[in-house]
C-alpha cells in the first residue's frame, strides 16, 4: 500500500507541474492585459505609464521568465500580489472564501452518496417497478436540465413566490445579532438551493450508474450461490452485491470532482455566494493572473486529491488493487 501511495504521489506532481504550465500559457494568450482596465479609461495615461506598470507588474518579461518566477513563488506556496487596485496577497484572497466553496461541495457530495445510491440499490432490486420507472424519470430530466436554468426556476419559486428560502449569499442581514442556533439555521437556509442545484446532476449519474453496477452483479454466478445457500434477500443485496457494485462509482466520485469545483463558478456567481467560484469569474473578467492562476492550482490540487482518495478507496475495497 506504501508502494502504491507513493507512485500516485509522484504522478500527481506531475500531472500538478503540466496543469500549471498550460494554465499560464493559454491564459496569457487571451487578447489583452491587466493594465488595460486601469490604463483604457484614463485618457491622461500616456504609453509611458502604460510601461512602467507593465514593468512594474512584470508583465515586459518574456513569458518563459514569467512563468519560471511563478514557478519559483509557489513552491513555497506563495502565489504573489493581486494585480487589483487592493494589492492583496491572493493566498489572503483565496483562504477567505475556500472554506465556502468547499463546504458547499463537500455537503453536495454527501448529498449524492446519501440519496443516489440508496435509489440506484432499490431501482435495481425493484426493477421495472413503479418506484423504477418514476426515478428514471427523474434522472433523465437532471440530466437535462442546465443548472443555471434550473437554479432561477428554483429561486422564483421558493425566494420569489414562496418567500421560504433566501435567494443570494450566505448569511442575512441581522446575522449578527443572532444567536449560535439561529447563525446554523440561518446559514442552512441560505446554503439549500445552492447545494441541492450543485447536487442534482451528481445524484441522477450516479444513481444510475449504481442501478447499472447492482444490475450488472446481481446477476452473476456466486450472487446465485448464495441465494442458493438460503441467505437473506438483505444479506445477498448488501453485504455481496454492493461492495462489488461500488467499484465503478468510487471511480466516478472521484472524476465527479472536477465537475462540482468548475459548477461552482456557476451557481456562485448566479446566488452570488462569496466563494472560489465568484472570485474566479470576476478575476478573470479583470484579468487578474495571479488570482486566476492561484485558484486553477489550488482546484488542481483539489481535483488531484480527490482523485487520490478515490484510488484508496479503489484499493480499499477491491484487494486486487493493492495486490497488483
Amino acid at each position: 500500500m506504501t508502494k502504491f501511495l507513493l507512485k500516485k504521489s509522484v504522478e500527481m506532481l506531475f500531472t500538478l507541474f503540466g496543469i500549471t504550465l498550460l494554465s499560464f500559457f493559454i491564459i496569457h494568450l487571451a487578447p489583452g492585459k491587466p493594465t488595460d482596465i486601469l490604463t483604457d479609461m484614463n485618457p491622461k495615461v500616456t504609453p509611458e505609464m502604460r510601461e512602467r506598470l507593465e514593468k512594474y507588474y512584470g508583465l515586459d518579461k518574456p513569458i518563459v521568465v514569467q512563468y519560471g518566477m511563478w514557478l519559483k513563488r509557489i513552491v513555497r506556496f506563495d502565489f504573489g500580489d493581486s494585480f487589483s487596485t487592493d494589492r492583496r496577497p491572493v493566498w489572503d484572497k483565496i483562504k477567505e472564501r475556500i472554506p465556502i466553496t468547499l463546504g458547499i461541495n463537500v455537503l453536495s457530495m454527501i448529498l449524492i452518496f446519501v440519496v443516489a445510491i440508496p435509489i440506484g440499490i432499490y431501482s435495481a432490486v425493484r426493477r421495472y417497478s413503479v418506484f423504477d420507472k418514476v426515478t428514471t424519470v427523474f434522472v433523465f430530466t437532471g440530466f437535462a436540465a442546465p443548472s443555471f436554468w434550473l437554479a432561477l426556476l428554483l429561486m422564483i419559486l421558493f425566494g420569489v413566490k414562496l418567500h421560504v428560502l433566501p435567494i443570494s449569499g450566505i448569511t442575512s442581514l441581522d446575522y449578527d445579532a443572532l444567536s449560535v442556533w439561529g447563525k446554523i439555521w440561518d446559514v442552512s437556509r441560505h446554503l439549500v438551493l445552492p447545494v441541492f442545484v450543485s447536487a442534482i446532476g451528481g445524484i441522477a449519474g450516479i444513481s444510475r450508474y449504481m442501478r447499472s453496477g447492482m444490475l450488472e452483479v446481481i446477476r452473476q454466478d456466486y450472487i446465485t450461490t448464495a441465494r442458493a445457500k438460503g441467505l437473506p434477500e438483505r444479506t445477498v443485496t448488501y453485504r455481496h452485491a454492493l461492495r462489488n457494485a461500488l467499484l465503478p462509482i468510487i471511480t466516478i466520485l472521484g472524476l465527479s470532482v472536477p465537475g462540482l469545483i468548475g459548477g461552482s463558478v456557476i451557481f456562485e456567481q448566479i446566488f452570488s455566494i462569496p466563494g472560489m467560484g465568484l472570485l474566479f469569474y470576476m478575476s478573470v473578467m479583470m484579468r487578474d493572473y495571479p488570482v486566476v492562476m492561484g485558484i486553477l492550482t489550488i482546484g488542481a490540487i483539489l481535483t488531484l486529491a480527490g482523485n487520490m482518495l478515490a484510488d484508496i478507496s479503489y484499493a480499499l475495497v477491491d484487494p486486487r488493487v493493492r495486490k497488483a
